[in-house]
């Protein structure tokens, strides 16, 4: 598990490194309203949009980082859990959750941008 807070549209890029492939993946949030925070992400070509709330079912998204193999049961992917807002600092802080059953996928941080 990792902690991540971000200011309003400063992206947090994530490096995947697993076998010979190195993908970015990446998000950033664009709106806090009605307790509703707008997030935008983007892996492998694919981009996405989500509203998430906090203490509701729909609190996190998940990013498939590996499709599940012949020899595997389960993909790879990260979970992004939004946490709190803090509204003084206008600050959203999410967990980051990786699932990797056979572990051979490993996660770079790199500079917010």
């Amino acid at each position: 598990m990792e902690n991540v807070s971000l200011k309003k549209d400063e992206q947090k890029k994530i490096l995947v490194k697993y076998e010979s492939n190195e993908r970015v993946f990446y998000f950033r949030w664009t709106l806090y309203v009605n307790e509703g925070l707008v997030v935008h992400s983007s892996y492998d070509k694919q981009v996405s949009q989500h509203v998430l709330y906090l203490n509701h079912t729909n609190q996190s998204f998940r990013v498939t980082l590996k499709s599940k193999g012949a020899g595997s049961y389960a993909g790879t992917y990260v979970l992004v859990k939004f946490k709190e807002f803090d509204i003084k600092e206008n600050k959203a802080i999410f967990e980051l959750f990786l699932s990797d059953p056979d572990s051979q996928t490993q996660m770079e941080y790199l500079k917010n941008v």
